[in-house]
């Protein structure tokens, strides 16, 4: 059973927590390329969301080459692999930090200390969510 943990009284939109367990699920190994996910209609009952929510977070998975969708085998985890890191990634990921690290030198955070928050964050997915 996959177990996702949602927050309701979170700023992040419930299809971005979803969206982002899963991509870490597959990240720590949790779930590996050929896994079956449950249906939409089955996630959305198991989180108590709207099924249009999880059926958003399917096809964003699918169109990033984490998902396959087929009719007769349901939601799998890629079983070809996933897409490399190419520029186009690495310029969403400059854009998506970009804000962080501002507001963390805002907060006067050092950049050994946003390094080292990044090298944990980076090893905890790689074991498995283990925390340190």
């Amino acid at each position: 059973m996959l177990m996702i943990t949602i927050d309701l009284e979170s700023d992040i939109p419930i299809y971005q927590q979803v969206k982002n367990e899963i991509v870490e699920k597959i990240a720590s190994g949790e779930l590996q390329p050929g896994d079956p996910l449950p249906s939409v209609r089955m996630l959305a009952a198991d989180l108590g969301v709207n099924m249009h929510t999880i059926n958003k977070v399917y096809q964003l998975l699918k169109q990033e080459g984490f998902l396959q969708i087929h009719r007769q085998k349901g939601v799998v985890i890629n079983p070809n692999g996933f897409p490399s890191a190419d520029h186009e990634f690495f310029e969403v990921l400059e854009k998506r930090m970009r804000p962080i690290i501002s507001e963390a030198i805002c907060r006067d955070v050092s950049e050994e200390d946003l390094i080292r928050v990044v090298t944990k964050i980076f090893q905890s997915v790689q074991k498995g969510g283990e925390d340190e």
